[in-house]
Formats: C-alpha cells, structure tokens, sequence
C-alpha cells in the first residue's frame, strides 16, 4: 500500500504505513551525511511535540487556528511526547535548510497521526495540513532551534546526574584514602608528601566545578525566539503569538523559557550553542587530565608508581603474557579527544552565520548530542569500570614518601633553605635517607623532633613547627 503526495516541486510515493510525507521524503533523499536518523535523539523528538503544542494553543487562543484542528494537533503532540513516533523521524541529522527537513518532518508526522485520530486517511491535508496549520505563525527559524534548545536541556538531565555520580564516587574514595600517605608531584617530580585521599577529592571537586558551569549554560538555552518566525520580525503571526506561545511552552514544559528581547538577534544568534559546546570540552579537558593522573599512578605495576592499583578487565597484550592496561583511562582519553573535535566543529559553524540567520545549526546540533551521548558513556564507564574498584598501595607509598628526598621541605623552617638542599643533595649524590643525614649521622636534630615534624598528620596537613 501507498500514497502519493505532493508538492510545488512534483509528486512523491510514499508507504501508506509511514507517517512523515513528502518533504521528509525530500530531506531525507538528499541528505545521507551522518547515516543517523533525527530518531537517535527521541528527546528531540518529544521536544518537537512541546513546542509544535505551545504553538497550536497560542494559536487557538489568537483565532488562527480552529480549536477542533488545534486540538487534534494538540492530542497527536501529546503522542509524540509520550514517545510515540520516534522512529518515523528519519532526516540526517546533517542536513542543508538550516534545518527545514527536521521541521518538515514533525509538521508532516503530526498532521498525519492526528488524520489518523480524526479518522481520515493520511496526506488528506485540506483537513490538517503540515504547513498552514502545524507550523501555523512559524518557520523553521524558530520552531526549530526553539526544539533544539528544549531537547539540549531535557538531554543534559542525565548527563548532569553522571556527573553528579561520579563526583560522588570520586569524593568517596577521598574518604576511603584519608589516612593513605602518598608523595606529591610538581614536574613528575617530588614535592612534599600529601594524603591521597585530599588528590581524590580534588578529583571529586573538579567535576562538582562542571555541573555548576553545566547548569549556568542551561539558563542561556532558555532565552528562545519562539514566533520569530523567519527573521525575528514575526511576519505571519498574530499580535502577541511570541510571548503567548513562549508562555505555553514554559507551562507544558516545567521549564522558565523566556522570550529573547531582540527576536532578531537571537534568530541569528548561536552564542549559547557555543557557551554549552565548551563547558563540555572543559570537563572533557578535564577528565583527560584525571585519567592521565590515574594511568600515572597505577604505573608498573613493579616498575613505575604502582601507587593505586586499578580494576582489571582484560588482558592486555597478545605478545606479553600477564599484562593489564588502564583500559578505561585510555578510552575516556579518546572521549575526550573527539569532544574536543566536535567543540572546533560548533566554533566553526557558530561563526559560519550570515545576515539573519544561521543555516549551520543542524552540524552544531550533530556535534552538541553526539558530545553530550560520548561523554555521558565516558563518564559512566569511568565510574563504575574503574573508580568503584580503586585501591591504594598504601605501605607502598608511605615508603616512597619516607625514602623521597622531598620531605626535606618540612626541615626549612628549622634547618634553613641552604642547608636542607645542601642535606638533598648529599642524599641525592651518596644515596642516603634523610634520616640517616640529619640525625644519625650529622645530628642536626632529635629522634624526637625527627618524630613531630614527619609524623603521618604533620605530612598530610603540616603545621610551622620552630627549631
């Protein structure tokens, strides 16, 4: 079974069992970039399903739409924001028309579920029509980003709450190596000793910083151009259909949309698209940096630090029997390597815009969902693949520490600056410990100051203790 529809380009044949028409048709011909379907995003879908909603209320409300045609419209956007119909959104997310495909897409899949509820038969659009009723006071200029933007928010719930896990996963190993003494480094050299339950927690710190930065850049996502329409002059739209629509839009949503005071700018604007793209470089930069801290310290395990020692999942070497690699560290690396990427990708396309509008969205829309979707599995995997399963080689370090010649810092306010590099480089030409410089052999001090000034508490939080 099939269709026909049409439109001022010709006449295409479509599955009756679809629900998209002949412009997704178009859009989706003509556009095979990614190989991924607007589909693998189902919260933009349901984003769709609000904003097309709000737009059909303000429209009732205003007496541009008929209230039976806006409440069908109404009941079939209920359906997809329930999680209906996500599949028959099929555009690449890489398209040209700034997004119209996508726009099209939903115009035409909630036209015709809602035929369908009024039982008639799909592409009957003189009764509801993808165009003059669906997208009725709007274009694909700001019913489209407006989506994105709601879809954006929805989607970075859960990705905050890995976050927010794996923070919480980090501080609780801070806790758990509280009384673990460990060496310092500054140059992946040795500095003074520290406990490595304080490096956990800065660990479980900096990601706390990114859910902060997350949750600032979601207030600029909430500023839309809803009844913009094409350029931010709201041509076609009824008095007072920006503030009415954007008012509906916050009322389904839960959500304190506001509308931008300068519709004209903001249908051009990308600046919070760029706010967003960096804060999740920031924290891809971010773990990068931890997971090399993390292969570093569970190096060896025999022959580099050893310190930690890390969950082992695999073998690691098809030639070296009995090797294990830090498997997960490597691959959030790679996560980050590629976010990192797609970061450049929505600055290129940000700054691509001419005049009144921005037709780069849909590449920026690509590169927001896939960093946020490679993120969030970094994050997860980090978690529960590794940081659960950490354990500290505490009588390891604790022996480094002790046999480091870096403690010799904690001597400078007795012993002076001179002398204590003058001891440092002694131990350091004559391999000796400190101890055996400084009270057995040159009895600089007493076993019992030896004992105050590096007992486990002084290291990890010294005090200034005089001569």
């Amino acid at each position: 079974m099939s269709r026909i529809e049409r439109d001022f380009l010709g006449e295409k044949t479509l599955p009756d069992k679809v629900y998209y028409g002949v412009q997704t048709k178009r859009g989706r011909d003509n556009f095979n970039i990614t190989g991924l379907k607007t589909s693998r995003e189902p919260k933009l879908v349901k984003a769709f399903g609000y904003v097309k909603k709000a737009a059909a209320l303000a429209n009732r409300d205003l007496g541009a739409l008929e209230p039976d045609v806006a409440e069908a419209i109404c009941k079939a956007c209920d359906r997809l924001i329930a999680g209906e119909f996500a599949e028959q959104f099929v555009t690449d997310f890489i398209q040209g028309g700034a997004g119209t495909s996508m726009n099209m897409n939903a115009n035409e899949v909630i036209a015709n579920v809602a035929l369908e509820m009024l039982g008639k038969a799909k592409g009957d659009y003189a009764v509801i029509n993808p165009n003059d009723h669906v997208n009725c006071s709007q274009s694909t200029n700001d019913a489209y980003p407006t989506a994105f933007r709601l879809a954006l928010i929805l989607r970075l719930e859960s990705y905050a709450k890995a976050l927010l896990a794996l923070q919480e996963r980090f501080a609780e190993k801070g806790v758990e190596f509280d009384r673990v003494l460990k060496m310092g480094r500054t140059h992946l050299q040795d500095a003074v000793p520290m406990s490595m339950g304080a490096e956990f927690h800065g660990f479980a710190t900096t990601i706390s910083e990114e859910i902060q930065r997350i949750q600032e850049s979601e207030n600029l996502l909430k500023e839309v151009n809803l009844g913009a329409t094409a350029i931010g002059t709201s041509v076609n739209a009824p008095e007072g259909y920006p503030a009415l629509a954007t008012r509906y839009l916050a009322e389904l949503t839960g959500i304190d949309f506001v509308l931008a005071t300068d519709l004209v700018e903001a249908t051009s604007d990308t600046g919070a698209y760029v706010q967003l793209s960096g804060v999740i470089k920031r924290t891809a930069v971010k773990l990068t940096k931890i997971c090399n801290d993390l292969r570093l310290l569970a190096s060896g395990p025999r022959c580099g630090f050893n310190e930690i020692s890390l969950p082992q999942l695999q073998p690691g070497s098809s030639i070296m029997p009995g090797k294990v690699n830090p498997v997960i560290p490597e691959v959030v690396n790679q996560a980050g390597f590629l976010v990192i990427g797609f970061d450049l990708t929505v600055t290129l396309a940000a700054s691509a815009g001419q005049l009144q509008l921005n037709v780069m969205e849909p590449v920026i829309g690509f590169a927001l969902f896939s960093s946020i979707n490679v993120m969030q599995n970094a994050v997860n995997s980090l978690n529960h693949n590794c940081v659960k399963g950490i354990r500290a080689n505490a009588e390891h370090t604790r022996a480094m520490v002790m046999n480091s010649l870096g403690i010799v810092t904690q001597l400078s306010p007795i012993l002076g600056y001179k002398k204590c590099a003058d001891i440092a480089r002694e131990g350091f030409e004559q391999n000796k410990s400190l101890h055996d410089i400084v009270v057995t052999e040159q009895k600089l001090i007493s076993q019992e100051k030896w004992d105050e000034v590096f007992s486990f508490d002084n290291l990890i939080k010294p005090k200034f203790i005089k001569k």
